[in-house]
């Protein structure tokens, strides 16, 4: 996490570049390479729109597979080797057998995972760049502002375009870490690394109550964080500043709340939780840090699979429609040098690129469905179809009377 920028003095500069207009063929030649490019996104639009047809079916057939096979072992769930290699559902509080630790700052929690935020405060250089026309050539004036700021990122002022008087250190004192517990339980389950890696929930760490128990000199305690100084509210150029968030509380009751109660679906194997093959290709290993039934876990992941699915056919479209553009700029450089027709032929090759993308979209997203899901679109066809043979025989009736 950063602060955001805040300009209270004028540190800054700048600079202007020339550079002549290019000529009619070097223009181009740019265009060319820009139609290479063009060709490439589509057929990658091609592929994002097609298989992701693929994809949701499977996903979709996953979930259904998976709903009709689990086991839920409820609020209270008790060890059954009954379920050895079968999925799954509990909701229950998680355990941790010891609390996780940062002996350098003093601070204990018991949670799953335990993170150290480290940020230093650094010189930060903004660019902000205009071009206009003088003289027949293309001048870029571009300005460069500097500004103290509290970042999380080691920032190399090497790359600044001034680096005399804004120079930042080359490491930071205290590196960034986050410490998982070794064995995360659920009731008499293990939980899996890849259930683990989903509780990440974090939450920043009061600092109240370790004011009184941390004594070191070289620390000051403000705003929960730590600072590698005496004066945290005048900081310099290479100061630290630490803090600690956490997730998954692991422990009953703590000053910090009670422990997290999640919900789980996966395959048992013996105490452990597995992720889960199903016959359709996918993998299941859900975890949601809430507590809910199976059947509500399922339609969450419904609800995620048609989310993603329109997201890659909005994503999809607009690689296409992109593609078409720049395949097409070649017709707009032809033109450039007459002011309203290149206007006009502007307009109509975004119209064109529009109209052209949608109806690709539409039809490749349409032979994905007679690929991956034939008797279906056989069935639409059909509908599609059956108002004009109702029409068309209605007519001989029609003539006989």
């Amino acid at each position: 996490m950063s602060s955001s920028p805040t300009f209270s003095g004028k540190d800054q500069h700048q600079r202007t570049s020339v550079q002549s207009n290019p000529g009619f063929l070097e223009r181009l030649s740019e265009t060319a390479g820009g139609t290479v490019v063009g060709v490439g996104l589509f057929f990658l639009s091609i592929y994002v729109l097609f298989t992701n047809e693929g994809r949701a079916l499977q996903t979709a057939s996953s979930l259904d597979e998976g709903l009709s096979q689990v086991v839920s072992l409820g609020t209270s769930p008790s060890l059954d080797l009954q379920n050895n290699n079968r999925l799954v559902h509990l909701s229950a509080q998680l355990h941790t057998s010891e609390p996780l630790h940062d002996p350098n700052y003093r601070v204990v929690v018991q949670a799953v995972k335990l993170q150290r935020q480290v940020e230093m405060y650094q010189w930060v250089e903004y660019r902000e760049s205009r071009d206009y026309q003088e003289n027949g050539e293309t001048k870029t004036e571009t300005t460069y502002t500097y500004n103290t700021e509290w970042k999380s990122e080691l920032i190399n002022s090497r790359n600044f375009d001034k680096e005399i008087g804004h120079q930042n250190p080359s490491a930071m004192a205290v590196e960034s870490v986050t410490v998982v517990a070794p064995a995360v339980r659920l009731g008499p389950l293990t939980l899996s690394k890849g259930l683990v890696e989903q509780i990440n929930n974090f939450q920043t760490l009061s600092l109240r109550d370790l004011t009184a128990l941390n004594s070191d000199s070289f620390l000051t305690i403000d705003d929960d964080y730590f600072y590698h100084t005496q004066h945290p509210r005048r900081p310099e150029v290479g100061d630290v500043r630490v803090r600690f968030a956490y997730a998954g509380l692991s422990v009953e009751t703590s000053r910090l709340g009670p422990a997290q109660t999640v919900s789980v679906v996966a395959m048992q194997r013996g105490e452990q939780l597995m992720p889960f093959k199903t016959k359709s290709g996918d993998t299941l290993e859900i975890l949601y840090l809430e507590e809910l039934s199976a059947e509500e876990v399922f339609a969450r992941e419904h609800k995620h699979n048609s989310m993603k699915t329109w997201g890659l056919r909005a994503a999809g479209w607009a690689l296409m429609f992109l593609s078409i553009q720049l395949t097409m700029r070649i017709i707009y450089t032809l033109v450039d040098w007459v002011p309203i027709i290149r206007e006009l032929v502007s307009v109509g090759l975004k119209i064109f690129a529009l109209c052209v993308s949608c109806s690709l979209s539409l039809l490749t997203i349409a032979v994905g469905w007679l690929f991956y899901r034939p008797l279906v679109a056989a069935a639409l066809g059909a509908v599609a179809v059956l108002p004009v043979l109702l029409a068309r025989s209605r007519l001989p009736s029609k003539k006989n009377q």
